[in-house]
């Protein structure tokens, strides 16, 4: 039965693979359901209309004109049942307490850890703080988690603190976590009723026929340059490399932009066999796909699933992988890739050098079983199918 739904959507200053997510989810559902859209922007509170810090600080805690624009969404549409993504900052709680007073079902997509974290990876100072999803923030806000400010962190917790009492989240009839991994340590942390929280793992439109595999002998890291995905294991790792294997050390491509970029660079001065690409995307993402012998994913933080992986597979590369949240779900130990303890060096080196001596042979073997497991574990028709029962009971409850 087809069915009017919202997306809510507030997107982030720098886009990542939850808006992709997000507009892939609104492409696939839009095949069968009457979607349409109300989507915010964090760059809506930096240009020059942008309310001063007082004004944000207050519609942080309740954008009276997020509900409105919110409220006319819904009117407009006739949707029946809201799809929340990341509505922070200038969306706020107001929309959760607006669907409450409405009576409207949501479906909330938790991308990450957020609400249940200041940052929204549980991740600060370069470690793992799992105290936020017991509902304490104090870690998170003394490293700067949101926005690199202690000061914005705090008052984010406090806002969050508010939001879990209100009372205003009884307005989400479902939660979706995008792995097993990550329903389960927020249902034994207390965080969510178990009831109420599903697994669905992202769909992939993989492409029909992949393109020949080529393998140029370097490896690939694709994601933004941030601490959290194990940017500095990495670059250890690569001169740990260097001094064991010396001119036979393989390249390291590392893809993407963010602030570890000066790290990067000085990495570079010093390791002939590290090599920056920046922001990739279009023929040369692919031909940097096609290419690599294969993907290396060393993220520290719980990574919810890892999209790198499902593009990694597209291409019928292997991946070498932290053992670190969904990514030990999506890659399957010595069958699609390789996983090591996040954080670990030597692991990686161990990794890199098992990937080395694996015949080519073998490595297409291992590469090949990655794409069968995207065309058999991420079908957007099964994802469609699931979602559907997941939407079916928020809607009944």
């Amino acid at each position: 039965m087809t069915t009017g739904v919202l997306q809510v959507f507030n997107r982030y200053l720098s886009p990542g693979g939850e808006e992709m997510s997000v507009e892939r989810i609104f492409q696939h559902l839009s095949a069968r359901h009457d979607m349409s859209r109300c989507f915010f922007d964090s760059a809506e509170w930096k240009n020059a209309d942008a309310p001063g810090a007082a004004g944000q600080l207050k519609r942080l805690f309740y954008n009276k004109e997020s509900r409105a624009r919110f409220e006319a969404a819904l009117d407009a549409s006739g949707a029946s049942a809201a799809l929340f993504h990341n509505i922070f900052p200038v969306g706020s709680p107001s929309l959760y307490h607006a669907a409450l007073q409405r009576r409207l079902p949501v479906v909330q997509y938790l991308h990450n850890y957020r609400p249940f974290s200041v940052g929204g990876t549980l991740h600060a100072d370069g470690r793992l703080v799992q105290d936020a999803i017991y509902g304490s923030y104090w870690k998170e806000v003394l490293a700067g988690a949101w926005q690199g400010s202690v000061v914005k962190s705090a008052v984010f917790a406090v806002m969050l603190k508010a939001l879990h009492r209100s009372g205003w989240l009884q307005s989400v009839k479902a939660w979706i976590a995008i792995s097993d991994f990550m329903r389960q340590k927020l249902v034994s942390a207390g965080a969510l009723p178990e009831a109420r929280v599903h697994t669905l793992r992202h769909a992939w439109d993989a492409m029909p026929h992949p393109p020949a595999v080529e393998d140029a002998g370097y490896y690939l890291f694709m994601g933004r340059l941030v601490d959290n995905k194990g940017v500095v294991p990495l670059l250890d790792a690569w001169d740990a490399l260097r001094a064991q294997l010396g001119k036979k050390t393989p390249p390291l491509h590392i893809a993407g932009e963010g602030p570890l970029s000066d790290a990067v660079q000085q990495r570079i001065r010093t390791n002939p066999y590290i090599g920056q690409l920046g922001h990739t995307g279009g023929e040369t993402k692919r031909e940097a796909l096609r290419r690599c012998r294969a993907v290396i994913v060393p993220s520290t933080w719980w990574e919810p699933l890892g999209l790198v992986v499902y593009e990694a597979y597209d291409y019928s590369k292997p991946v070498l992988a932290a053992k670190s949240g969904g990514l030990s779900e999506t890659v399957r130990h010595d069958v699609t890739g390789l996983l090591h303890e996040p954080g670990d060096v030597q692991g990686i080196v161990h990794d890199v050098l098992a990937m080395e001596a694996t015949p080519a042979t073998a490595r297409l073997v291992m590469g090949s079983a990655g794409r069968q497991w995207l065309l058999r574990e991420t079908s957007p028709r099964a994802w469609l199918n699931r979602f559907e029962e997941i939407l079916a009971g928020a809607l009944a409850a």
